[in-house]
C-alpha cells in the first residue's frame, strides 16, 4: 500500500487553502473528482485523501456522500444568550433556512428523556425529528421530545415551520428558563444518515432544556450541528 507523505499532504492543504481564502474556490462550490486533482497534484488518492481530511477537520471542505468534496461555506453565529429558533437566526444573518420533518409520533421515553423532562418510567412523549439546511446544505439534525400534556394534537401541524411560533401561537405557550449543554461528539448512525455524512463525522451536541413562562418543563431538543456549520458567540451584558 502506498505510503502518505507528510509533505505532500502539506502541499495540498496549503494549495487548497490559499485559493480558498483568496476566493478562487468558491464557498459552496464542488471540488474537482479526487481522481482529478490526484493528476494535479501528481500525488495518490490515499495522500490527497489525507490531505482532505486535514481541511475537513479545519472547516474549510465538506463531504457529502456520493457527491463528492465541497467548499464550506461561512458559518453561523450561535448565540444561546438570544431568544429566537432557528429560522429566524439563519435569515437574520442572510442566510436562507429549511426544515424537513424526517418522523413525527408518540413514543415511549427513554432513560434520558424521563431524567430531563422529570417524567416517570414508560411516560409517553411525542417525538419530532428533523433535519435543517442552511442555504441548501445539510447541517443540523435534531430531536424534539415533548411533553404530550401540554401540546395536544401537535402532530396535526405543519412541523417544517418554527416549534417556538407555533406553541405560541396554538397553545399560549412561551419559552422561559432554558438550559443549554453543549459538547463535541460524533454523529451515531441516524444522525449521519440524516445527515449525508459517515457515521462517526465530528459534530456538536447541543441539548435544549426548555420550561415555559410558568417554569413548568415543556421540551428539550437534542441538536447535532455538522462542526462546521456554526460557531457559538456569546456576549455577556454589563
Amino acid at each position: 500500500m502506498p505510503e502518505v507523505t507528510p509533505r505532500a499532504v502539506t502541499t495540498i492543504c496549503r494549495a487548497l487553502q490559499e485559493q480558498i481564502e483568496h476566493g478562487l474556490l468558491v464557498s459552496g462550490n464542488k471540488l474537482p473528482a479526487e481522481r482529478k486533482l490526484s493528476e494535479l497534484f501528481a500525488t495518490t488518492r490515499i495522500t490527497l485523501r489525507e490531505a482532505l481530511g486535514q481541511l475537513e477537520a479545519q472547516g474549510l471542505v465538506y463531504r457529502e456522500e456520493r457527491r463528492g468534496w465541497f467548499v464550506s461555506p461561512a458559518r453561523v453565529a450561535y448565540n444561546p444568550l438570544v431568544r429566537s429558533h432557528f429560522h429566524a437566526m439563519v435569515a437574520e444573518q442572510g442566510r436562507e433556512p429549511a426544515t424537513e420533518v424526517l418522523s413525527a409520533r408518540l413514543i415511549p421515553a427513554n432513560a434520558e428523556i424521563c431524567q430531563i423532562l422529570d417524567l416517570p418510567a414508560l411516560t409517553s412523549v411525542f417525538q419530532i425529528r428533523r433535519a435543517r439546511r442552511i442555504d441548501g446544505r445539510l447541517v443540523l439534525y435534531v430531536e424534539h421530545y415533548l411533553n404530550p400534556l401540554y401540546f395536544p394534537a401537535i402532530l396535526e401541524f405543519d412541523l417544517t415551520r418554527s416549534l417556538t411560533e407555533l406553541y405560541a401561537r396554538q397553545y399560549q405557550i412561551r419559552y422561559g428558563r432554558v438550559r443549554f449543554d453543549m459538547m463535541p461528539t460524533a454523529l451515531h448512525a441516524e444522525a449521519a444518515s440524516s445527515l449525508k455524512v459517515a457515521v462517526g463525522s465530528p459534530a456538536l451536541r447541543i441539548t435544549r432544556v426548555n420550561r415555559d413562562q410558568h417554569g413548568r418543563l415543556i421540551d428539550c431538543d437534542l441538536e447535532y450541528w455538522r462542526h462546521d456549520a456554526i460557531h457559538v458567540s456569546v456576549e455577556v451584558p454589563d
